[in-house]
């Protein structure tokens, strides 16, 4: 007779509670996905207070004209955004028209792509808590809403530089496979087609790569897909340098430089807000980031590898070019952002075990709390960004009367009342000769004097609209333009009777009198043929 054994008894397995490892990487895991959607809310709050400024009106007069027109325009002038303006282009067409609202939405929803972009790529660094937290962290950094606001580029380069590292850190993680090395590729030829500046962010990759050493194959590999995407824009780069002469200047490099650049990461730095609450947000930055390095061995080593030179390469090289020729504007490097998070990300998750842990985070985040709040509050008011044109619409809808036109002096100045068409429909622009995008150009064609006078004539209040610029030579060319206007104005009988002044912008209503109309005919008979 045999006897069986019987069977061992195994232990039962531990049920997965929320507050255990697993339960808490779950937890993150599925909180991971409502960064993006914080993301895309704030981008979409009040996106229609701010005025629509300078760059905005060309994206939206632009995006509407003929696929013929935008052809010719890309031809002569501002390649570099082509990508940006054929996007706008069919959501025009898509949504029956363009505004400000329909403007801005695309560039929310390419900074929660960027969010989730890096919620993913924290997980890949060092789990779902780091990936979690640095998607956080970007979805309430103003400066991203900021430019979830901005009917530009800026959002889409930003979101197409965290999905190529992501996937150069799959090709090191990974063996370097085809489809991964595919990816990188595209992703560089896009990052590229929506800014050449962008295309600053391969140096930093090539830090990662050596930092990281993951054996020749790999690294000639990752050359050849970064080779094969650049390779797909030079093109736009031979393009783009014939047509050098549309990109604005930008402010030049000071000593402070370095300082200014961290604090706009954190917050756009708006007149709005005063330096005592931008202090806060950069020491703590600073605090966090110096944490950060006396713990580094803590931290995950491909982390600080990916992170580190995303934040800083890109900004020095653009300090050091731009000590030949002036580019260094901070909105070029929005792309960096998210390097900035995933450091401070990085730092909470490296945070020593103490019994005061459990309160030092939260009390950080309640320190940080105000400024950031304020800023966000800031970037939404009205006069926020460099011009105020919804005061130049308010202003003309409050005073104006039938019969009145309009004379605009500036760069792109006159484009307004072609972004706003409503706002100037029954009021004639007497200084445009043709529109921008008849002359196949970014603006329009100014009148020449005799035409303007000529067009004087048929009018007795011109409301004068000078829009300021950020740059030297534009400030410069708007202000001869705008004396030129204002001595065939003078000479035409005219004189200011309302003057108003708003952010970048300054509207002067000129009335011709009874005085001034005899001023201008006996201007106009000349001294050898006055009345007998």
């Amino acid at each position: 007779m045999t006897t069986t054994s019987p069977e061992p008894t195994l232990p039962p397995a531990a049920p997965v509670t929320a507050g255990g490892p697993a339960g808490r990487a779950r937890w993150a895991r599925v909180a991971g996905w409502a960064a993006p959607v914080v993301a895309f809310v704030l981008g979409v709050w009040g996106n229609t207070r701010p005025s629509a400024w300078t760059d905005e009106i060309v994206t939206i007069d632009v995006a509407r004209r003929s696929w013929p027109e935008l052809m010719e325009l890309l031809g002569r002038v501002d390649a570099v955004h082509g990508l940006h303006y054929v996007l706008m282009y069919w959501v025009g067409r898509a949504n029956g028209g363009l505004n400000e609202f329909t403007t801005r939405v695309p560039s929310a929803l390419a900074v929660a792509v960027a969010v989730a972009g890096l919620v993913w790529l924290g997980r890949l660094l060092g789990g779902p808590r780091l990936g979690l937290y640095a998607g956080l962290l970007l979805a309430v950094l103003p400066t991203a809403s900021r430019y979830a606001q901005e009917a530009r580029s800026f959002a889409f380069v930003m979101a197409v530089a965290v999905l190529a590292t992501g996937v150069l850190v799959k090709v090191l993680t990974g063996g370097a496979r085809k489809r991964w090395l595919a990816g990188y590729a595209v992703l560089t030829a896009l990052l590229g087609w929506f800014n050449v500046l962008g295309l600053l962010l391969l140096a930093a990759h090539a830090v990662t790569v050596v930092l990281r050493r993951p054996g020749r194959r790999v690294f000639v590999r990752v050359l050849l897909a970064q080779a094969a995407g650049v390779a797909a824009v030079v093109p736009l780069l031979v393009l783009g340098s014939a047509q050098s002469s549309a990109v604005g200047e930008a402010a030049p490099v000071t000593a402070g430089t370095p300082v200014n650049y961290l604090t706009w990461l954190l917050t756009p730095g708006q007149d709005t807000l005063p330096t005592a609450l931008r202090l806060p947000l950069v020491l703590t930055a600073l605090t966090a980031l110096v944490l950060l390095a006396a713990r580094r061995r803590a931290a995950p080593p491909l982390a600080l590898a990916v992170a580190a030179p995303w934040l800083a390469v890109p900004p020095l090289l653009l300090l050091a070019v731009s000590l030949g020729h002036p580019l260094f504007a901070y909105r070029y490097l929005l792309f960096c952002l998210p390097a900035l998070a995933l450091l401070l990300a990085t730092a909470a998750t490296v945070v020593p075990r103490h019994r005061w842990r459990p309160l030092a985070l939260p009390a950080v985040a309640l320190l940080a709390a105000v400024p950031l709040a304020a800023s966000h509050v800031a970037i939404r008011q009205e006069d926020s960004r460099p011009w105020d044109t919804r005061a130049v619409i308010r202003t003309l809808r409050i005073h104006d009367a039938p019969g009145d036109a309009v004379l605009f002096s500036g760069a792109r100045c006159g484009l307004i009342a072609t972004a706003f068409k409503e706002a100037f429909m029954h009021r004639p622009d007497l200084g445009r000769d043709r529109t921008a995008a008849g002359v196949g150009a970014l603006d329009n064609l100014p009148a020449d004097p005799g035409l303007l006078r000529e067009r004087l004539d048929g009018t007795s209040r011109v409301w004068h609209i000078t829009c300021g610029h950020l740059s030297s030579g534009a400030r410069e060319a708007a202000a001869r333009t705008a004396a030129a206007q204002e001595r065939v104005l003078d000479r035409a009988g005219f004189s200011p009777a309302y003057r108003h002044r708003a952010r970048g912008v300054e509207i002067t209503l000129v009335r011709r009198t009874e005085a001034g109309r005899s001023v201008a005919a006996a201007g106009l008979r000349g001294p050898g043929r006055a009345e007998r």
